[in-house]
This record gives C-alpha cells, sequence and structure tokens, in this order.
C-alpha cells in the first residue's frame, strides 16, 4: 500500500442509515435517515453510490453499485448517547459509557441562580424549544428587558440566545464562558452554545452565522492527540474544534453553511501538509434533519455529492478519504431529535481495495484506530482498525 501522507475524514452530520440494534432504548424505532431523503426526487449522488453506499449491509434504497471503487461497512454507537459531542468523541476513539446531562424539565435553579450572579442578566424561557420557535417567542421580552433566553434540547446541550443589537457577540459568548465554567462534574453537558439572532420582531428575527459553540474537554486522548504528538498536522474544518474544545486540533477554519465546508476542503485539498483534516457539515443536521425538512435535506446531500465529485478528482496518490456521520436525524420521523441509526463508512484511496465489505462494526471508534493505523501509529484510544481488511 502507498504510503499514506494525509487523510480526510469527512463526518456527514446525522446521515444515519437505519436504526441502531438499541434504538428502542432511544425511542427511535424505525429511524432511518437515508431511507426518508432517498425517497426524494430531489436525491441524487451518484458519487456516494460510486463509493459503494447502496452496497452497505441493511442499505435497501436504490441499486448496488456493481463495482465499487471503495470499500464500506456500516457502524455501531458504542456509547451512550447520540447527539454531536458523544458521537464525535467517539469516532476520534472514546466510548462514553455513561449519558451526558440533559434536562428535559430545564436547568436547576442553582445552576441558574450561579449564572444570574455573574453575567449580571436574567433569565427567560428555560425549558427544552426550537432554536426558530423560541426567538419567535422569547424574543421580544428578551429586547425589553435584556434578559438572556436560556434554552436545552433532546441534546445535552445549555443554549444562550440574544439579540446582537441587544447583547454584543463578545458579551454572549463571555457568558457563554461563565455558563461553561458553571456546567461541570454533575452538570457537565456536552455543549454550551451561544445563539445569536437579529431582526425588528418576531415575523423577522432570525439566526445570524455567529454561533458559536463552547464544549465539555474530551475525557481522554483521541486520535488528534496521537497524530499531534507523533509529530503530524491536524486540522479541523466547520465545528470540529468547537466539539474537541480545541483539543489536539493545531489550526481550525469555520464555515458558514456545508458548500463553504467543502469549498474550504477542497482548498486544504491544494495543500502540502502531512496529517489528518477532520471535517464536519452541519447543515444536514442543523437546517434538514431538525426542522423535518426532507426535500431540503435530499438536496442538501446532492449538492455535496456534487463537490464530492470535485474533492474525488483532486485526490493525490497518498490521501485517503473516510465519509461517516455522527448520528442520524431521520427527517421523515414526527421527531426533531437526534435518531439512534448505524451510520455509513466509506474509505477510498490508491492503496485501498476496491469493493470490499467491512460488515458491521461495533464501535465508531474503529475509524479511529484505522486513521492511527494509517499513519502507523500507536495510541492508547479505543476501537480496532479496519486497515488489514481493506488496503492494497
Amino acid at each position: 500500500m502507498t504510503e499514506t501522507k494525509r487523510v480526510f475524514l469527512i463526518v456527514l452530520d446525522s446521515f444515519g442509515i437505519g436504526e441502531a440494534p438499541d434504538a428502542n432504548k432511544f425511542h427511535d424505532e424505525g429511524s432511518n435517515t437515508l431511507g426518508s431523503i432517498a425517497k426524494e426526487k430531489e436525491y441524487h449522488t451518484p458519487n456516494l453510490k460510486k463509493l459503494g453506499m447502496f452496497n452497505i449491509d441493511g442499505v435497501t434504497v436504490f441499486e448496488k453499485e456493481k463495482e465499487p471503487i471503495g470499500s464500506y461497512g456500516r457502524m455501531t454507537e458504542r456509547s451512550q448517547g447520540k447527539d454531536t459531542t458523544i458521537g464525535h468523541w467517539e469516532i476520534a476513539g472514546i466510548i462514553s459509557e455513561d449519558p451526558l446531562p440533559t434536562y428535559p424539565q430545564g436547568f436547576p435553579e442553582e445552576v441558574l441562580r450561579e449564572f444570574k450572579k455573574q453575567t449580571g442578566r436574567g433569565i427567560l424561557c428555560n425549558k427544552p424549544y426550537s432554536g426558530t420557535d423560541v426567538i419567535r417567542d422569547y424574543g421580544n421580552q428578551h429586547m425589553e428587558t435584556g434578559d438572556l433566553i436560556v434554552y436545552t434540547s433532546a441534546d445535552s446541550v445549555f443554549q444562550i440566545a440574544a439579540h446582537e443589537d441587544v447583547v454584543p457577540l463578545e458579551e454572549l459568548y463571555r457568558d457563554c464562558r461563565i455558563a461553561r465554567e458553571i456546567l461541570k462534574g454533575e452538570h457537565g453537558v456536552g455543549r454550551v452554545i451561544a445563539r445569536p439572532f437579529l431582526g425588528k420582531g418576531p415575523e423577522d428575527f432570525k439566526r445570524t452565522p455567529h454561533r458559536h459553540d463552547f464544549s465539555l474537554l474530551p475525557p481522554k486522548k483521541t486520535m488528534l492527540d496521537c497524530l499531534e504528538e507523533a509529530g503530524f498536522d491536524t486540522i479541523g474544518v466547520g465545528k470540529i474544534y468547537d466539539i474537541f474544545a480545541g483539543k489536539g486540533i493545531q489550526r481550525t477554519m469555520t464555515i458558514v453553511n456545508n458548500t463553504d465546508g467543502m469549498e474550504k476542503t477542497l482548498l486544504t485539498q491544494q495543500e502540502d501538509f502531512r496529517g489528518i483534516c477532520f471535517v464536519n457539515l452541519v447543515d444536514f443536521d442543523m437546517l434538514y434533519g431538525h426542522r423535518n425538512d426532507v426535500k431540503g435535506y435530499a438536496r442538501a446531500a446532492t449538492e455535496f455529492d456534487v463537490q464530492l465529485g470535485d474533492f474525488l478528482k483532486a485526490m493525490r496518490p497518498d490521501d485517503v478519504l473516510i465519509i461517516t456521520a455522527d448520528h442520524g436525524c431521520d427527517p421523515g420521523t414526527p421527531s426533531t431529535d437526534h435518531s439512534r441509526e448505524y451510520t455509513p463508512m466509506l474509505i477510498y484511496g490508491e492503496g485501498i481495495k476496491k469493493g470490499v465489505s467491512i460488515g458491521t462494526r461495533d464501535t465508531f471508534a474503529d475509524i479511529a484506530a484505522t486513521v492511527l493505523d494509517l499513519f502507523g501509529i500507536k495510541g492508547d484510544i479505543a476501537g480496532k482498525s479496519y486497515l488489514k481488511d481493506v488496503e492494497e
């Protein structure tokens, strides 16, 4: 096999491919993100097909590719959660035995009391809420009082919405850092998220692209730490830096949407680095999965596939591409939450066999082990490498 110089690991955020064996524990029976979007006429992904997406065990949409150019499999999440943080941590080699805390009844008074004391502002809402609905319902009151809109979701998140003309961005980010310091230990949520918005009233309030995530520090070493310690470059595109609280990421690029994320990845492809470019494309989840927008999700997959075609053409002989997901978010079910699903794994490169199925893997962490194996590194992380099954 050609010695690997660069790995591009692209996470299609929420691109599940069918209910996981323990979906009933998460009330996600019947979820199938790919199954829902593939029914739409807007869905057309010939490059994913070519790589082997429809050859993966359990995938029944469309015809299988007769001669896939990549190898493929499906990944099972072992961690006790189905959120972005836990999913990415597992992809990077950490299995979380305990779920991160969630707050279906809102945050406890002792947390809010300290938060109000340190920020000097009051609080509105304190319930699980849709991000667009919460600014519609509480935006005017926020503008009148200056109180922060604090809300959560089914995920382990503490979200703060504020109008940029009422609470300047730097103050909002400072408030998030205060919350991050408070929310540790028993109340150690996965992410504190700044959700700024603009507009004159409920009819035209819109979230701005200045969202920022303040994540819990990963509790153990990840493949990113192992790569960095071994002298390799580690580049994050999208919210990778936020998800890992910057740990193990030497350079980061923020993005405004999926298209921009792939454009930045294509630009990175032109650079001469040695290591990993870890990419998260969040629109699938944030804009379409959570909003039950099946057509929008299908259209986004099609748009990604066009850029994927450009990426494949520009790959070098010593590049390896891995495409996966961190959980599901089936837009075709009544739920607007993440869904407990298998995720795809597609791997492609000049030194990778064509058309090999690695079957169903026990943990997302097998990706981390395989990445380290590609670079010849031993690391104290979870997962078993599948490189021997797919290398030429």
